[in-house]
């Protein structure tokens, strides 16, 4: 057993390693295309507009453009943490999932979008997000709750950001990610396997006195019938009852010795 922990240990930290540069490869490229927008020209034939022939190309182009540098930073920081997480955790869902993410955020925003142009990264950082979410509650084992945890103590607030709430923010864009993220974790909730548990002391030791010799009754606990209670107890058997005797009178009439 120690040894598979310290092989699935190797393996965690190669793919924490991956991850990581790999989202740092994508944030970078990022503000490579927004810093480099004015040597680019007009951009909006490459955002995404709802319910629009020629908008269908936003579908794979749009999360690559960002309105400011402070729509990037915001995207940034959830890849940054976002994608290393999914990425060690779920090396194998998160290649399948990636891919769904991107392109179910995309089309939703497209078929329920508002009459404009949606741009950004968000559906993919929400995508992640619900994706680690609920991997977390369907596969319930401890390295996914904890991921599921450390994922909501972040980004806890992308579950109302759902919703229409401030004008000019793609929220349909965060719904599709969401619901992408809900959908691949459905259905690449196996796809990696549970990490080996930790067996404790008293674990072993009791798997240890599972194999001795012995069927082990002494050890085991007497049925609830079978405990006597104070008030229905049964006198011991081999108990002697002491008849009580009066003391006497001497026959002279005296007084009966003290007792010493």
């Amino acid at each position: 057993m120690d040894a598979e922990r310290q092989r699935h240990a190797d393996a965690v930290r190669r793919n924490f390693r991956r991850a990581l540069l790999a989202a740092m490869a994508f944030v970078a490229a990022l503000g490579a295309l927004h810093f480099a927008g004015p040597w680019l020209g007009d951009t909006r034939a490459f955002a995404l507009e709802p319910l629009s022939v020629p908008g269908l190309v936003g579908v794979l182009t749009a999360p690559l453009l960002h309105g400011s540098a402070g729509h990037w930073l915001a995207n940034a920081s959830a890849l940054l943490i976002l994608g290393p997480l999914v990425g060690t955790v779920y090396p194998r869902a998160s290649l399948r999932a990636l891919p769904v993410i991107w392109l179910v955020s995309g089309l939703v925003t497209w078929l329920i979008g508002r009459p404009s142009f949606h741009i950004g990264a968000s559906g993919l950082t929400h995508g992640l997000m619900f994706l680690l979410l609920f991997l977390g509650l369907f596969r319930r084992d401890r390295a996914s709750v904890a991921a599921a945890l450390i994922a909501f103590f972040f980004y806890g607030g992308m579950l109302l950001t759902v919703l229409p709430r401030e004008p000019g923010v793609s929220w349909e864009y965060h719904l599709g990610g969401a619901v992408a993220g809900v959908l691949a974790a459905w259905w690449w909730r196996r796809a990696d396997p549970e990490p080996p548990r930790k067996r404790y002391s008293w674990e072993e030791e009791e798997a240890a006195d599972a194999d001795a010799p012995g069927d082990g009754a002494e050890l085991e606990m007497p049925r609830p019938g079978e405990v006597p209670v104070l008030w229905q107890r049964t006198p011991a058997r081999d108990a002697v009852v002491l008849p009580f005797r009066p003391r006497t009178a001497p026959p002279d009439g005296g007084e009966p010795p003290a007792a010493h």
